[in-house]
């Protein structure tokens, strides 16, 4: 494996012994799984459903493990392409085309602040949620895989198909679009 493919030596070095030991795997899957979660919760309407579709894109993820290549792209893309196809496979299953509901917002998990901290979190959250509703679904997706999933645009750009410019349009309007959308609701 060569280091543009990734500069953190951990994963390098968890990545070069994948194939001889099980608990290598454990430890990507604890490297990952907020990020991975994160991004999930983004495109679905509730904690459970993403609860479940996270577990789903790591049980994938080590069934499909002999089929990862260090040369093709980082581990990180290679999962997040799983993630991507399970959230798109789920909207298709269920036929969800609608926008992720406000009520949503009230399940989202949150560390364990202080009351007016929780108030103002939760608070902004809310906004944050009613706001990305109104996007379409394509930037939800985009948003989601840069700020959930902590991709760069290039990444992003071999997992949708887009060329790098064309997302780093796309998010830039789409977060212009957010912000009158949050002082409103401020």
């Amino acid at each position: 494996m060569n280091t543009a493919e990734t500069d953190d030596p951990i994963e390098r070095a968890l990545l070069e012994n994948l194939g001889t030991d099980a608990e290598v795997f454990a430890a990507l899957y604890d490297r990952y799984f907020s990020r991975v979660y994160n991004y999930v919760r983004y495109r679905v309407p509730d904690t459970p459903t993403a609860e479940d579709l996270t577990a789903e894109i790591f049980t994938r993820a080590l069934a499909k493990l002999d089929t990862f290549s260090p040369r093709r792209g980082t581990f990180a893309a290679w999962l997040f392409a799983i993630a991507r196809n399970t959230v798109n496979g789920y909207h298709r299953r269920a036929k969800l085309r609608r926008l992720l509901p406000l009520s949503a917002a009230r399940n989202l998990p949150a560390p364990a602040p202080s009351p007016p901290e929780h108030s103002e979190r939760k608070a902004q959250r809310e906004r944050l949620l009613e706001a990305l509703g109104q996007l379409s679904p394509r930037e939800r997706d985009l948003l989601g895989l840069r700020y959930a999933a902590g991709l760069r645009h290039a990444r992003i750009a071999r997992l949708t198909g887009l060329s790098e410019s064309n997302v780093a349009v796309i998010i830039h309007r789409a977060l212009h679009k957010l912000k009158p959308l949050l002082e409103e609701t401020s």
